[in-house]
Formats: structure tokens, C-alpha cells, sequence
């Protein structure tokens, strides 16, 4: 049996963070480098080993921007919403702050990622409606795993990434300067760069015995 040293794939999992005021502007990616952490990507599992998933690749200073201008024209009322929540709700001591700040960071200066990743599936969630195959469920199971995938290859080779959706309010427009035919799904953007300083720290989380659930729903009685 392969035996793994888990110290190093536990700080993986657990230091692959989403990675905004970070992100180093100003050091090219190597398009190699991409491709080594989409090969990764490509062993994610999937549904009937039918791997509809495709990446489009974007560093094009130009059509970078077209991603950028939709990503802030999304993020403009989406953020008002959010602060406008987070004041009424959000405890003093709460983080919240910081993420608002690195998402108003990451908004500013998106066109200047080296690289924006934008993973794509073949077809659509409706392809699965009414089917016995799980649905929609089992459609978006077939093709997230591997953008996970790849923000964790991107990790170990010292890449930052953050998962982002907000430009799919205007997939049509971005697909449209990106050729990308309207019968593919687009999933996400991965902004990806280096990053700046030595490391991550895990993040806060509840502990796993709070969230886990033996036999019947609220259950925790180990």
C-alpha cells in the first residue's frame, strides 16, 4: 500500500486558500505551469468517466479586461447587498471585514492577474433534469471536483487561486470574446499568480464534531 506523508498532504488541503491581496501582479506564470496543474485536474473523479470538463486559459491583457469590467459590473450591487447584511448581522469580532476588503481588492485589480482560469464543462445542468443519473447534483459533481483539483496542484507549486463567479452573471458576453460556444457551461474564473509572502495558515472552521452527524440528522452523540 502507498503510504503518503500525510503532515504534507494534511498542510496542503488545509492551507489552499482563497487567495485575493496576495496574488502576486507582477510575475508571469509559465503557461507549462498551468498545464501541469490542469493535467492534475484531469484525474478528478467523474461520472461515468465522461470528462466534459474543458479549460479556457485567459492571459490576453485585453480580454482579460472584458472578464474584469463583467466580474466589477456583477460585483457592484452583489457587494452593496453583502455590506448592507454583514452591518445589521455580523458579530464585532466578526472577519467578515477582512474578506470584504481583499473582494473589493481582488475586484480593483482583476485584469492584472497573471492568469485567469476559466473552467468549462461541456453542455449544461438542464442535460441532466429528469434523468436517473442524480440530477443536477450529479452533473455539477462530475465537473467541480476537477477545479478543485486544480486549485490544489496550483497550491503545491506555489500559485495562489481564489474561485470566482461573479463575471457568469455575463457568460455571454465574456464567451462571446472568448469563442467559447453556447453550449458550454462556463463554471467558474481562477484568478492564478504567485503569491506574495512564505506560507498559509488553516483557516477558522467549527470543529468537525459539530458538523458531523452519525445515523439521523443533529446527531453528534459519538
Amino acid at each position: 500500500m502507498t503510504e503518503f506523508d500525510l503532515h504534507q498532504v494534511d498542510h496542503l488541503l488545509t492551507t489552499t486558500r482563497a487567495v485575493r491581496k496576495r496574488l502576486d501582479l507582477d510575475t508571469p506564470v509559465p503557461r507549462e505551469l498551468i498545464l501541469d496543474c490542469i493535467r492534475i485536474s484531469t484525474q478528478a473523479p467523474a461520472g461515468g468517466n465522461y470528462q466534459k470538463w474543458r479549460w479556457v486559459v485567459v492571459d490576453d491583457p485585453e480580454k482579460k479586461m472584458v472578464v474584469a469590467e463583467a466580474y466589477r459590473e456583477a460585483y457592484a450591487p452583489y457587494i452593496e447587498q453583502q455590506k448592507g447584511a454583514v452591518a445589521s448581522k455580523a458579530p464585532e469580532n466578526s472577519t467578515i471585514g477582512k474578506i470584504m476588503s481583499s473582494s473589493d481588492y481582488l475586484a480593483e485589480i482583476l485584469e492584472r492577474v497573471p492568469v485567469l482560469a476559466i473552467p468549462c464543462s461541456l453542455g449544461s445542468p438542464e442535460d441532466m433534469e429528469g434523468g436517473l443519473g442524480g440530477g443536477t447534483q450529479g452533473w455539477w459533481g462530475s465537473v467541480l471536483p476537477a477545479v478543485w483539483s486544480y486549485m490544489l496542484a496550483a497550491r503545491a507549486r506555489g500559485l495562489g487561486t481564489v474561485w470566482t463567479t461573479l463575471h457568469l452573471r455575463f457568460a455571454s458576453r465574456v464567451g462571446e470574446i472568448l469563442e467559447i460556444p453556447e453550449t458550454v457551461t462556463q463554471l467558474a474564473c481562477v484568478p492564478t499568480a504567485y503569491y506574495t509572502g512564505s506560507d498559509f495558515r488553516p483557516g477558522t472552521r467549527k470543529p468537525a464534531e459539530n458538523v458531523t452527524y452519525w445515523n439521523q440528522w443533529k446527531n453528534t452523540e459519538f
